[in-house]
């Protein structure tokens, strides 16, 4: 099953279960000085489709494409304030790189990104077994063990971007909770392609759709 119809599966399964869970099980949303430990199951999808253009700027009609990576993720979520935390995600992704159009559809490279994003939530309730909030922040894409492909050549340029990001944490049963997390993060790459005979700007922008459990502390 595909990542995203499993977190709008877990969400349902969630509202549904919550009112027998609250008459067996205690959790409370968490509160100042507290810690969230969540191990997650992570799409990063990207949208590019940028053009490849030739030394001289001229188009050569073909356009990038960014593979899906589903991965293991680590959350760190820190409570400031009842309604403040700040959350810093570890985990890395692999993904392939295509060159796209017309008759062509032919791999170029592919690469591993370490992609940690650092977050400041704001997290409206202070009480009850739900506990939604959104977030902003920032991160930075490095990319690490590419693998050329097909007689490309591939580099890809490392930088900061920033994120937006909207979730929850459902409580199930004593410290232990559910967690349904979704980031946009909005970054932009230069790629050279042959040495600069070709090259693209690729907005990758990816969304980092997200779903697991999670411990307080």
């Amino acid at each position: 099953m595909h990542l995203k119809t499993l977190i709008l599966s877990a969400v349902a399964a969630a509202a549904v279960a919550a009112p027998a869970l609250a008459q067996t099980t205690a959790w409370d949303a968490p509160r100042k000085g507290d810690w969230i430990v969540t191990g997650r199951v992570t799409d990063v999808f990207s949208q590019a489709d940028d053009a490849v253009v030739t030394a001289a700027g001229a188009d050569t009609g073909l356009h990038v494409d960014v593979g899906d990576s589903i991965m293991p993720t680590l959350g760190f979520t820190y409570f400031l304030t009842d309604h403040i935390a700040v959350e810093a995600i570890l985990g890395t992704t692999q993904h392939e790189i295509r060159a796209q159009g017309g008759t062509t559809d032919v791999a170029v490279h592919e690469t591993w990104v370490l992609p940690p994003v650092v977050t400041l939530q704001y997290r409206p309730l202070s009480s009850g077994r739900v506990s939604p909030y959104v977030g902003a922040g920032v991160n930075y894409m490095l990319f690490y063990s590419g693998k050329d492909k097909n007689d490309f050549t591939v580099d890809l340029d490392d930088g900061f971007g920033y994120a937006l990001q909207a979730g929850a944490d459902i409580g199930v049963q004593g410290p232990w909770s559910l967690n349904v997390d979704v980031k946009k993060v909005w970054f932009d790459t230069d790629a050279t392609i042959n040495d600069g005979a070709l090259s693209s700007d690729v907005a990758l922008d990816p969304w980092v759709v997200s779903v697991g459990f999670g411990r307080r502390f």
